[in-house]
């Protein structure tokens, strides 16, 4: 765009806007020639609406500001940050804090200690303030926090030291910390080394120092903090390191325990005795310079003995049989709802349903009984009371942190076939059914008895009492859907259909429906079901769920469970007490197990006291070999199951090479167990079952058998023995009943265990 032009020049419209810009003009108001860049130039520097531009800063202008900016970031934002954290942070009161220590499991009697459930960092039992010597107190001021009960709870300087020191590398550089830091960094912080867990360790603290007294902080502090060799608080050190309570130990004493404070992996008397001595030194020093220790006192001091790492004193961890208690009090606590931090900070006190005698008497029983026996050997023992599921005793194993063979599944042999005579009863087949018990042809396989034993055509008490495969095979085909109904009985006494704790199906063909063989105990059961299905049939057919744990409280008193008290119950409940089997039927199978406990070998109880048993075998893959070795029996208020066994698949021999069958050493355990275990309670008689459509009237028990009497109790033996003994006491002679172990082909196991143990099997059920 052109515009006319002044002194015959053309000027573009760009130039226009200079025109009228004063000092651009000549006096008479004409734009001066030939300066268009100069006076582009000068409105540049001016700018387009022609103010003056602004002066640069100078130096000190930009020293300031820059000044400005490090304070905002510096001091205000750290400010606000510090208010909004402080002012943010809940300090809970003393009493509130949850501090992870040990949690008592007690048997019946709410004072015997049976185990302890010792979390990891919790070895703890705190003591109050007043318990800790005033010289130990000090002795721990010296070494950690000299001007702790005037500083504001935090240290600037010993920020900026540690921060200095880590800055290059010092890796003895102190913390920093109070003693106010180092306990809210144990109690509510991690130990991360970072500027913002710092920052927030300083405001807590801080906070905490206006909330809470110094002795309050200062018995937190000693009560929490780990001392090394596995202990943490000053109660568990003061065993660790001298072995006895905090309010016995010396000014020395507590100058080793707070020596060892600051770096107790490194400090141990074992490795570096020298250098801890050297930090022991350090301690009494600053005692002498804090005024609480006459110089005289302290050359008088001396380093005191430590006791070495094999003779601490060890908790009742359950290393022993107990630990298989613990492990199941752990996942019934879980179950009620109760959550880690419940159990690992609430000093709990758990009162079991496991009787002191009755489980001393199982562990003391096993340990007797295997003592000479070759050392593959394993048992099993499992107590409940009829009349409420409560586990009266438990016995899994010797190694608590191991397996437990009292969960393991395995198979049962003949004491299945009391599920059997159930089944047959819910048919309507009276106990008193005769049977042909002659060998029995089944897909092309052939079943027979024990020695070729036979009762002709007889009851099925009688088959029951000698153990006849035959009869009850018979028994399984002539039934309608005979496998299944057995499986049905089992389920509705008290066997699981599942496994707990493993995805494994029970009574079933890969599956599918059972064979014929579950009536002779060809399906994996654990021993714990077998002692509570039989408990079933002693309550009359009433099923009630195995449980452990009967009350729990807190430290403080406070009740989370009683299964006493339905308002203390938590989480998922345990199913009511239901009548699953008539009692007629659980009465008649009852009686028709009466004789049993005696017949096999002289095994009845002590005093005449009626009982109920049923003893089991089964064979070792192809061999003649047995494998399992069963004795399970009850009285009106203890069922128990007994097995023996190995880890790995091998032939069950005695400590004499013979073989070991169930009437045998499994009811040696057992006899003795129940007898140990009701010795001084009263003589309790079985209900009378109905009169059945086929007029069963069970038939008397046999002669008791007291201590003393039986040949074959090794512990017991006879005040007159037989002339002819037998070659192995443990194993009865071959002219004695005993219970068919049923042949592979007829009962094949559901999975391969020729060379697979229990533990290999299912590895989910050892250990915590």
């Amino acid at each position: 765009m052109v515009v006319a032009a002044e002194g015959g020049r053309r000027r573009s419209e760009a130039d226009a806007p200079y025109t009228s810009i004063a000092g651009f003009k000549d006096p008479l108001g004409r734009d001066r020639p030939g300066k268009g860049a100069a006076r582009r130039a000068q409105a540049a520097k001016l700018g387009t609406d022609g103010e003056e531009p602004r002066p640069p800063r100078t130096r000190a202008q930009k020293i300031r500001r820059l000044l400005l900016a490090l304070f905002v970031i510096f001091v205000c934002v750290p400010a606000l940050l510090f208010v909004a954290i402080y002012w943010s942070s809940e300090i809970p009161e003393p009493a509130e804090v949850a501090v992870e220590q040990p949690a008592t499991v007690l048997a019946a009697d709410g004072t015997t200690v049976l185990t302890k459930i010792i979390p990891p960092q919790g070895n703890r039992i705190p003591i109050p303030l007043s318990d800790v010597p005033i010289p130990v107190r000090e002795a721990v001021l010296a070494a950690e926090d000299r001007d702790f009960y005037t500083n504001p709870g935090y240290s600037t300087s010993g920020f900026l030291r540690a921060a200095r020191d880590n800055l290059f590398g010092n890796e003895n550089a102190g913390g920093g910390s109070t003693i106010t830091q180092q306990y809210v960094k144990n109690a509510f912080l991690s130990s991360e080394r970072t500027v913002t867990r710092k920052m927030r360790e300083l405001i807590i603290a801080a906070k905490m120092a206006r909330q809470w007294s110094k002795d309050e902080i200062l018995a937190a502090y000693l009560n929490t903090i780990y001392y090394g060799r596995g202990a943490y608080g000053i109660a568990a050190a003061a065993k660790a390191y001298f072995d006895k309570p905090v309010p016995e130990l010396t000014l020395a004493e507590g100058a080793v325990l707070a020596a060892v404070i600051r770096s107790p992996s490194v400090l141990t008397p074992e490795e570096h005795l020298d250098q801890l001595q050297a930090r022991w030194r350090y301690v009494l020093d600053g005692m002498i310079e804090m005024n609480v220790l006459a110089p005289g006192d302290r050359d008088a001091t001396v380093f005191p003995p430590i006791i070495p790492l094999p003779e601490i004193p060890a908790e009742p961890v359950a290393l022993g049989p107990e630990g298989h208690i613990r492990t199941q009090v752990l996942r019934e606590l879980r179950a009620a709802g109760l959550t880690d931090a419940d159990i690992d900070t609430g000093a709990l006190q758990i009162t079991t349903t496991i009787d002191p005698v009755a489980q001393a008497g199982a562990v003391d029983t096993v340990r007797a009984r295997l003592e000479w026996q070759p050392a593959e050997l394993r048992a099993a023992v499992v107590s409940i009371d009829p009349r409420s599921g409560a586990v009266r005793a438990y016995y899994g194993g010797e190694d608590g942190t191991g397996f437990d063979f009292a969960q393991a599944p395995l198979q049962t042999g003949s004491a299945f076939k009391v599920f059997g005579l159930v089944a047959a009863q819910r048919q309507g087949i009276p106990p008193t059914r005769s049977i042909d018990s002659s060998p029995v042809v089944d897909r092309g396989t052939t079943i027979t008895n024990a020695d070729g034993d036979s009762c002709g055509r007889c009851p099925l008490t009688e088959a029951l009492k000698r153990s006849l495969n035959t009869s009850f095979y018979r028994l399984t085909m002539t039934m309608a859907d005979g496998p299944r109904s057995i499986a049905e009985a089992a389920h509705l006494a008290g066997i699981p259909e599942r496994i707990p704790g493993l995805d494994v199906e029970t009574l079933t063909e890969a599956g599918g429906p059972p064979l014929n063989g579950i009536v002779l105990g060809q399906y994996l059961v654990r021993p714990l079901d077998m002692a509570s299905a039989y408990a079933t049939l002693a309550a009359s057919g009433v099923y009630h769920q195995p449980y452990f744990v009967q009350r729990v409280t807190t430290g403080a008193g406070q009740v989370l469970l009683d299964r006493g008290a339905p308002e203390h119950r938590v989480g998922r409940q345990p199913p009511e007490p239901e009548q699953r089997i008539t009692a007629s039927i659980a009465d008649a199978t009852t009686q028709a197990m009466t004789p049993i406990a005696n017949y096999s070998n002289g095994h009845g109880l002590a005093g005449g006291r009626p009982s109920a048993a049923k003893t089991g075998t089964t064979q070792l893959g192809e061999t003649t070999e047995n494998k399992d070795a069963w004795m399970v029996g009850y009285t009106p208020s203890l069922s128990t199951a007994v097995w023996v066994g190995t880890a790995q698949p091998q032939p069950l021999r005695g400590g004499r090479g013979g073989a070991i069958w169930g009437s045998g050493l499994p009811s040696d355990i057992w006899k003795q167990v129940m007898d140990t275990a009701l010795a001084g309670t009263p003589v309790e008689q079985f209900p009378t079952p109905a009169t059945s459509g086929g007029g069963f009237i069970a038939p008397g028990p046999a002669a008791p058998s007291a201590p003393g009497n039986n040949p074959y109790d090794i512990l017991n033996p006879p005040a007159n023995p037989p002339r002819n003994p037998v070659p192995d006491l443990i194993d009865p002679p071959t002219t004695a009943p005993r219970e068919s172990a049923p042949p592979l082909i007829v009962i094949p196991p559901p999975a391969p265990r020729p060379s697979t143990s229990p533990v290999e099997l299912f590895p989910g059920l050892g250990g915590r």
